[in-house]
């Protein structure tokens, strides 16, 4: 069993999280149960998996909930990406989020293969 808290790629995660939250606060009122709601469970799915995954028995389990915080991840891409074409986010704020979902991605895809070793 690990503590979440202390990975790198949790807490980047976790950053990302609070920050989606903060940027979709903003959306339009009628996309509370669509987008908001969609891009707010994928975002904290992500630290979700990671300390779940921390809190099993073993290292495999901890490496498919990191499979799983992955797939959560790239559906923040996508969300993020039809959010922005929405015009629910401005280019700058889109970038910013865009940029720190792949880095999470890349810190999750070298995490999980570190897992593998």
């Amino acid at each position: 069993m690990r503590d979440f808290r202390k990975l790198n790629v949790w807490k980047k995660a976790h950053e990302l999280t609070l920050e989606i939250y903060q940027v979709t606060r903003k959306f339009p009122k009628e996309e509370l149960y669509g987008i908001t709601n969609q891009i707010r469970r994928a975002a904290f799915s992500v630290p979700n998996n990671i300390a779940e995954g921390c809190g099993r028995s073993s290292e495999k389990e901890l490496q498919r909930f990191s499979i799983i915080a992955m797939g959560s991840a790239s559906e923040v891409e996508y969300l993020l990406l039809l959010s922005f074409d929405l015009k629910y986010l401005l280019k700058a704020e889109y970038q910013k989020l865009d940029e720190k979902t792949i880095e999470v991605k890349k810190m999750l895809s070298r995490f999980i293969v570190s897992l593998r070793s």
